[in-house]
């Protein structure tokens, strides 16, 4: 494989021939990777046999970002009615982009290098891999570049953490025949040691111990090149992927030799079944026949596959080894491949061993030559996120499935990620960080539940784009804007109802977070800006009567109307179909109406008992508390409920999205609020005043939450103040994510379930009251 990286580069818009859509405004490093074969370095049109190459490259990003400014009330703006101003600013990001497309189209790719990528202080291309040597004239020849090769098993080792660590459903079991097939993996907090079976023309087998010391411990010459070579000889098939769909047709059994062709039947005194295969090839030995050529290349496959498999169980077992990860040209998403690799590992290995296949294994290497190639900007100083707008998943890792994403331009597969403001990790409360799963259901496991909501968002979709253009009505082109979103968005959707696994698992928490990505694609940042201003202004004005109200009651008489109150609040949500009907035809509709909605005790799930009683008791040291919404939400549900728990000698960490999601209440926009809150309470200025009550940001942009990918710093507070409660409200947060979550802690998960489809399974109605307090496991 070969790896381009070349450094020191300006971006702009590419030509129309490169599928991808950025324009940058200032110098940034840049790297450049390619990544081919060595095994497949044909170079012929046509020829899908593994020649291709995979560039890869640091961009900048420009796009808008929503800003949010308090008035100064005191001053010349003190009779402007709202709380802030809202406006739209250019920002510029970081972005990679991986890229594969076949060698016929090398000289388009190094003259797009040539024309977009290179200035003249670029003076040296990183490459790795066969190809390497294949292309270095032509490389220094048409980029007038030294050509500095990397070693290829480093660039290999380089990527494999890289998406490890970056992309949380990297990592898969493949179960032919299952529903689904890819069955996605949680990336343990420490990805480390692992081993690493990559399969080219031979086999390597690497232990990886850390992110810079890793051995190859072992290996063999029978591996893909031999496959290839030999089923070349017998089937006179030159074509990689047409010998891999020769052997998907075939029957090995007519050309292997089994144990009960030898001894009739099973062999139970060696614990022997009747169908394991005795001699690879053995029939054609003493069978006077011709064999098809489906059959001889299956029967090849599995002995291929059944080498690989033992030699990489012996390895694992020798070295104590778990977590075996598979790559290389062989595997190239190939379900065939994926199918007798895993059966040889479960058997050799008795269960004791998975095999795990990667999403973007067919970029490692191409990975790994550009971090060695962006030394300057070091991108492993930062977290990254796939962006699903720009990313084509998982169904077209095999060029023969859609081939007409090759017509204009050789490419068929792409993965772009981009640069986060803020380094994530996992929330230390977390019980057991390993297994923690975000979401509460997999829609590539539920089919009833994917066509549910794939329906859901695809109603939705027209009153999204709606509201995009509704929040910029000074831009000109706001509408056709909004148009391309409504295509890209709904194109996602339908390539997610054929190939649910595009993008790992399929959960309500990446249908969101996808639109989102399409959103901010065509410059919509945050589409309800304007509905949380307003809400937000709104909701102030009414904070010291709600506050009066509940100190003139018992105190068992409050605690109740606390959490009546933060239950009311949470219905006021914009991403739910039947509140945002009831918000945009009744404007009168407030706190005391949302409170007449809910449903009464008991609850659809109700610990309010133990919870009462828990009050009673001595007060907690530090809540972390996961806000939702703008507005009433946040001022007259979540504040009167902190403010509570100041009163008993809480401290309270009070964590808010990064960015715009929905009507979600932002970090920026927090502190404005709060700042008016401190000025009607004197607890709540009190406790700002004394450290008491701190806002974070999340580091997410969400509707849902991943507690495994939370700001660093975040994670930080919550340690240094012996954080004890954690407390998640609203569905997004506490129903679609973390319902299941266990924590370290005492927890408090709350929501009101405003999806009729979501309340009738889970045995509730529409408002149905989710009140779920939980402490440790024992």
């Amino acid at each position: 494989m070969h790896s381009l990286a070349v450094t020191s580069g300006r971006p702009q818009r590419p030509t129309s021939w490169f599928p991808t859509r950025e324009k940058a405004t200032r110098k940034q490093d840049n790297a450049i990777a390619g990544e081919e074969c060595d095994c497949t370095c044909r170079g012929q049109r046509g020829n899908t046999g593994g020649s291709l190459t995979k560039l890869a490259y640091y961009s900048t990003v420009q796009h808008k970002v929503a800003k949010v400014k308090s008035f100064d009330h005191t001053g010349k703006d003190a009779d402007h009615e709202l709380l802030y101003e809202i406006s739209e600013q250019e920002e510029i990001t970081a972005r990679l982009h991986f890229i594969k497309f076949e060698n016929t189209y090398i000289e388009t790719c190094l003259d797009f290098i040539k024309d977009h990528l290179v200035n003249t202080e670029t003076k040296v291309i990183k490459a790795t891999g066969g190809g390497a040597y294949k292309f270095k004239d032509l490389i220094e020849k048409k980029l007038g570049l030294n050509v500095d090769k990397e070693d290829e098993i480093t660039c290999l080792i380089k990527g494999c953490n890289f998406v490890l660590k970056n992309i949380p459903h990297e990592a898969f079991v493949y179960v032919k025949h299952g529903d689904p097939e890819f069955r996605f993996q949680t990336t343990h907090p420490n990805i480390f040691p692992y081993l690493l079976v990559n399969i080219g023309s031979g086999v390597s087998v690497i232990k990886v111990e850390t992110e810079d010391k890793f051995e190859r411990i072992g290996g063999s010459s029978i591996g893909g090149g031999t496959f290839w070579g030999l089923g070349a000889l017998l089937t006179k098939t030159k074509r990689f992927d047409e010998l891999l769909q020769l052997a998907a047709r075939g029957q090995h059994t007519n050309v292997d030799m089994l144990v009960k062709d030898i001894y009739g039947g099973a062999y139970q005194i060696l614990g022997l079944t009747g169908n394991l295969i005795a001699s690879s090839f053995g029939k054609s030995a003493t069978a006077d026949k011709e064999f098809s050529k489906e059959d001889m290349a299956k029967s090849l496959l599995h002995m291929i596959s059944n080498d690989i498999g033992q030699l990489a169980c012996l390895y694992a077992k020798q070295h104590n080894l778990s977590q075996v990860y598979f790559g290389g040209f062989f595997i190239r998403g190939h379900p065939v491949t994926m199918h007798t690799i895993t059966y040889s590992i479960n058997f050799f290995s008795k269960g004791e061993v998975q095999a795990l296949f990667l999403r973007h294994e067919g970029y490692l290497g191409a990975i790994g030559a550009f971090l060695k190639g962006a030394e300057q900007d070091n991108p492993n100083l930062y977290s990254w996120g796939e962006n699903y707008a720009g990313s084509s998943g998982l169904m077209s890792t095999s060029p023969d499935i859609f081939p007409m994403q090759r017509s204009r331009s050789g490419t068929f597969d792409m993965l772009e990620m981009d640069r986060l403001e803020r380094q994530v990790v996992n929330l230390p409360l977390l019980y057991d960080p390993s297994s923690y799963i975000p979401d509460s259901v997999d829609l590539t496991e539920d089919a009833m539940a994917r066509e549910y909501w794939l329906s859901c968002f695809e109603e939705a979709l027209e009153g999204v784009a709606k509201r995009a253009v509704a929040s910029q009505p000074d831009a000109k082109d706001a509408t056709d804007r909004a148009q391309k979103f409504q295509q890209k968005y709904w194109n996602k959707l339908q390539t997610l109802r054929h190939q649910p696994f595009a993008y790992g698992s399929l959960t309500v928490r990446s249908l969101l977070d996808t639109r989102e990505h399409c959103l901010n694609e065509f410059n919509f940042p945050d589409p309800y800006s304007k509905v949380k201003q307003k809400e937000n202004d709104i909701a102030l004005r009414y904070y010291q009567s709600v506050i009066n109200s509940l100190d003139s009651l018992a105190w068992e008489e409050k605690q109740f109307a606390l959490v009546k109150g933060l239950l009311a609040g949470n219905v006021f949500d914009w991403g739910a179909k039947a509140v945002s009907e009831v918000l945009e035809s009744d404007q009168e509709f407030g706190f005391e109406a949302a409170k007449q909605k809910l449903q009464a005790r008991p609850w659809l799930v109700d610990s309010y008992s133990k919870w009462i009683e828990r009050l009673k008791g001595p007060p907690h040291k530090c809540a972390l508390i996961f806000v939702d919404n703008s507005g009433i939400d946040i001022i007259l549900g979540i504040f009167p409920f902190v403010r509570e728990l100041l009163s008993r000698g809480t401290e309270v960490i009070l964590a808010c999205n990064s960015g715009p999601a929905l009507n979600d209440v932002t970090f920026n926009e927090s502190l404005i609020v709060i700042e008016r809150i401190a000025a009607m309470d004197s607890i709540i200025q009190s406790a700002l005043q004394d450290d008491r009550l701190t806002l974070v940001q999340t580091g997410t942009s969400s509707p849902c939450l991943d507690l495994s990918r939370l700001d660093k710093g975040l994670a930080m507070l919550v340690k240094e103040r012996n954080t004890d409660l954690v407390i998640i409200e609203g569905m997004g947060r506490a129903i679609h994510t973390n319902y299941y979550a266990t924590f370290q802690c005492e927890s408090l998960k709350l929501a009101v379930i405003k999806n009729s489809w979501l309340a009738e399974r889970l045995g509730g109605k529409l408002f149905s009251v989710v009140f779920k307090y939980e402490t440790p496991p024992l």
